[in-house]
């Protein structure tokens, strides 16, 4: 993978600067201290790098007709973030950092943390993987005992680098950082409601709005700020931010995103998306963080505030389908057990004669594995998985079919010849991965190939910070299941039913959210629109016609927008 670019700011906790557009340019690669002559304490350090913004520029179509460009998880719905937050531990930054490793799975496009140190907020953020965008160098940049951190999917684009969390601002009574996981669907319209009464915005992001909010907020003190912003907020979000003394985390009122609260031995207080990231720097898990909860800890403590009136929460459920890691513990349950009870109700309520269950690796292994457990059926290696691939490949002149999955997915014809097969996948979005998945089997000589599913059909998108295609994309919203199994070229396909899956969650059922298995939204989206495909966010525009083979061809340049052409020389700007 290319070299990550990063950007690195300082910030006092002061007065917020005059005149930020002039005083927050950036040079390609120096770093210098910026003095404010009204307040000779107040400092911004600043130092970027930027070719992602040539990259991006130079590369408007693609390049070579035989070059592949694909994302990892191609065909699957993708969750858009990870946050961590740390109080009260000297290498607050370096644990900040492995925590970010271990939730990489939430987001491989860019990653970023901001400490505290001596009332300064300290920030390096960049494109790429945590470990492309953090040295020992930088991280030696980050001293102080607190620390939040983030790491984001993002579309494509220019504007991939600006967009990138944490986020830190200025307001009247010193600085803030944030980093957000979900989605708002009121975006829109608050930002147009900022936007009327003289707020400038740097980013495409939702995020930025929470920021204005807490900036034009007159509650005190500064956590009371928080809770005013997010009374205003509709939609999903887990956030952490920090101040130059607190740390302040905050979940929705209905819980969409997990955020989970722990301790380490030297009571270092740790908040972060999923257990796992608990388990690799040692802290105890305590609890959730309630949804509608606000966590305040400083010096004195750990405070506890209600955000908003009790809700029936309306938990993701696909937290516990694909996107968490499966030693997490997520909403209460066990990620791993869920999995596997999933794939015991295919092997009850779906069964079919086979001669071996295989996965598709990875998040299909604990469903096959409950699948061949109650099947009585030995789980075997079928596919093997490339955990190698780059984000783009050279083909050959004479064109290899199926080759972006043959790159990920190597069959193993020992396994699979004269076989019938049970292949257990977490879901099916599109359909294309999933049939050229079962030609590959084919070819390697499977007998039969019998697809079962560990979810419903996906029939709606979701508009809580996952990214999904349109509906019109989505081939269960197209297609019976019938119609979807001869699509796939598959001897037989089956999904986990709607009310065994309500059944297996019991009482907590009503906890969860379904809405992209049956369309109705606990929240309903007002005003953002999805695109087609994976072309989100990012400031990016176009039509489907615009999109081909993951390359945007052109946008139209929207009246009261810039051009992408003003966008991209601005890039090497700091958002402030």
């Amino acid at each position: 993978m290319a070299a990550a670019t990063a950007t690195t700011t300082t910030a006092t906790a002061s007065n917020l600067l005059p005149s930020l557009p002039k005083l927050y340019q950036t040079t390609s690669l120096f770093s210098k201290t910026l003095t404010n002559p009204s307040f000779p304490n107040t400092r911004f350090s600043l130092s970027a790098k930027n070719p992602i913004s040539d990259f991006f520029t130079t590369h408007k179509s693609n390049p070579d007709q035989h070059s592949l460009t694909f994302d990892h998880h191609d065909d699957k719905p993708r969750e858009e973030c990870g946050v961590v937050g740390i109080y009260g531990d000297p290498e607050a930054s370096r644990l900040a950092y492995l925590a970010l490793h271990a939730l990489q799975h939430r987001g491989q496009e860019g990653a970023g943390i901001v400490a505290v140190h001596d009332n300064v907020l300290q920030s390096v953020t960049g494109v790429g993987l945590v470990s492309d965008v953090f040295s020992e160098s930088k991280l030696d940049k980050l001293p102080g005992d607190i620390a939040i951190g983030h790491v984001r999917y993002s579309t494509a684009g220019s504007s991939m680098l600006k967009n990138v969390q944490p986020f830190v601002a200025g307001y009247r009574f010193g600085y803030v950082g944030v980093a957000h996981n979900g989605n708002l669907v009121n975006y829109q319209a608050l930002r147009a409601m900022l936007e009327d009464n003289g707020s400038i915005f740097n980013t495409s992001s939702d995020t930025e709005v929470v920021l204005h909010l807490i900036a034009i907020s007159k509650a005190r003190p500064f956590f009371l700020r928080i809770v005013e912003a997010c009374e205003q907020l509709e939609g999903a979000y887990s956030m952490v931010f920090l101040t130059e003394d607190k740390l302040v985390a905050v979940r929705d009122p209905l819980g969409f995103r997990p955020l989970v609260m722990g301790r380490r031995s030297n009571g270092a207080v740790v908040f972060a998306s999923e257990t796992c990231a608990l388990d690799l720097i040692e802290a105890t898990y305590e609890r959730e963080v309630y949804p509608g909860e606000v966590l305040v800890v400083d010096k004195d403590g750990v405070q506890s505030l209600c955000l908003m009136p009790h809700q029936e929460p309306k938990s993701c459920i696909f937290e516990h389908i694909y996107f968490a890691l499966p030693n997490s513990v997520v909403f209460g349950r066990s990620v791993y057990e869920s999995r596997h009870l999933f794939g015991e109700i295919l092997a009850t309520e779906s069964s079919v004669d086979c001669d071996v269950v295989i996965a598709v690796p990875d998040s299909g292994v604990v469903a096959a594995l409950g699948y061949a457990a109650k099947a009585g059926v030995a789980f075997q290696q079928g596919l093997i998985r490339s955990h190698y691939v780059g984000r783009t490949f050279i083909e050959p002149s004479q064109k290899i079919r199926d080759f972006g999955v043959k790159l990920k997915l190597s069959p193993v014809r020992a396994v699979l010849e004269g076989k019938r097969v049970v292949v257990v996948d977490d879901s099916i979005v599109r359909g294309t991965t999933s049939s050229k998945i079962v030609r590959l089997l084919k070819e390697a000589g499977a007998k039969e190939v019998h697809m079962r599913i560990a979810s419903p059909p996906i029939i709606a998108s979701c508009y809580y910070g996952v990214d999904t295609p349109s509906a019109e994309e989505l081939i269960s919203n197209r297609m019976s299941v019938e119609e979807i199994r001869d699509f796939i070229g598959s001897d037989s396909l089956a999904f986990l039913p709607m009310d065994s899956l309500k059944n297996l969650l019991g009482s907590d059922s009503p906890n969860f959210c379904y809405a992209c298995f049956t369309g109705k939204y606990p929240v309903e989206p007002t005003g953002k629109v999805k695109h087609v495909g994976d072309f989100l966010d990012d400031g990016l525009i176009g039509s489907v016609d615009s999109i081909d083979e993951g390359w945007i061809q052109g946008t139209r340049n929207q009246k009261g927008k810039k051009s992408r052409d003003d966008r991209e020389k601005e890039e090497d700007k700091v958002s402030v």
